[in-house]
């Protein structure tokens, strides 16, 4: 019997591995995975990016245990900074608590936005808040590859097979594979958009969905200088990507589970204009490619699920990051480790993220949610 299985070897599965070895070297650790490509993991399609601009300070704690983690690591990291556009004071609560969290985080009015932004439209806008360091885009795949190579390297071992259920055997949990079974002390779900389908096997309601988000890469002969990664109150967001510009939208309506296949028409019918009204140089845009991924979305508080189902005492969740998952998956699997191998969390207290909150209709919203 193992010490821990962890079903699903993307950015989260691969950081609780990574941790877990590293704090008890000698751990046996098994990474359960499907798709060695990740060709669909959420991690591989996501756009990269990192910000301490949340309304919850626990948040705010895991990315910047996030961005110290990139800079110590040498993982590419662009702290070009996050851009958020709204109305006048909208920004002012939650940038002091994120000052006292430790986030240089400045607030600009209009006439600082048009002076500092001169491409950008403010004639609608009330405020700015700007992020001034550990804030921008990273090199996603290169965090996810450290990490998983990181755990093998310490001994984790890689399954390629496919789990089809987790259930409680004897003192420990059993994960049943396509083709035959893993038996372990601890079993992990780090399944991402699957986490649900997964969870329900073992008796467990997990409220997380997976809903598609397209990313259009954009040609435009445009320079925006000093461009962070801007976020419009209508709801889109933009930022460059070398010599093009990445940009995406919400969508106009929340499905689950959708074919991952860019939705191209929206970004004529929804987007286009919106983009031109805040950036008029944006008028000349191309539409280059576009791709889709999943955010594993919490429909209950759009904030991540970590630790344990209180009545399943060996069954752990690491879920439902709605769209901020690879930014926290350093100190995320850092803080499921912790609990795992002695009881508590000892870097960061994440314990406003615990599964008791759902069965206990205890929200922690979440209001800076990005598409």
């Amino acid at each position: 019997m193992i010490d821990v299985g962890i079903v699903g070897a993307g950015v989260m599965g691969a950081s609780v591995a990574y941790w877990l070895a590293r704090l008890r070297p000698g751990i046996a650790v098994a990474l359960v995975e499907r798709d060695r490509s990740f060709s669909r993991a959420s991690s591989a399609l996501s756009a990269s990016s990192i910000r301490q601009q949340f309304s919850n300070a626990v948040n705010v704690r895991l990315s910047l245990f996030g961005a110290q983690f990139l800079r110590e690591h040498g993982i590419a990291f662009n702290e070009s900074g996050y851009l958020y556009l709204g109305s006048a004071g909208q920004f002012d609560a939650v940038n002091a608590m994120q000052s006292r969290e430790g986030a240089q985080i400045a607030l600009l009015d209009p006439a600082a936005l048009k002076a500092r932004f001169p491409w950008l439209n403010s004639s609608d806008l009330g405020q700015g808040s700007l992020g001034l360091s550990g804030e921008g885009w990273f090199d996603g795949q290169g965090l996810h590859a450290a990490l998983l190579r990181g755990a093998r390297e310490s001994g984790a071992t890689l399954v390629e097979a496919e789990a089809v259920a987790l259930e409680a055997s004897g003192e420990g949990m059993r994960i049943r594979l396509k083709d035959g079974c893993l038996d372990c002390r601890n079993a992990v779900n780090a399944a991402g958009p699957w986490a649900r389908a997964l969870a329900a096997t073992a008796g467990v309601e997990l409220p997380v969905r997976a809903h598609r988000r397209t990313v259009f890469v954009l040609s435009t002969p445009a320079k925006l200088e000093r461009c962070p990664l801007v976020i419009d109150p209508s709801g889109f967001w933009f930022r460059p990507d070398g010599e093009v510009f990445l940009a995406g939208d919400e969508p106009a309506a929340e499905e689950d589970d959708l074919p991952l296949e860019p939705d191209l028409a929206s970004f004529d019918e929804q987007l286009w204009a919106r983009l031109a009204h805040r950036v008029p140089a944006f008028e000349a845009l191309r539409v280059e490619r576009a791709w889709a991924g999943y955010y594993e979305m919490n429909v209950f508080d759009q904030n991540a699920i970590i630790g344990r189902h209180p009545q399943q005492p060996r069954l752990w969740f690491i879920n439902g990051f709605s769209g901020h998952g690879l930014q926290h998956a350093a100190a995320a699997g850092r803080g499921l480790a912790e609990l795992i191998l002695y009881g508590r969390f000892r870097t960061l207290d994440l314990s406003a993220l615990g599964f008791e909150r759902l069965l206990e209709n205890r929200p922690l919203r979440e209001t800076h949610v990005i598409g």
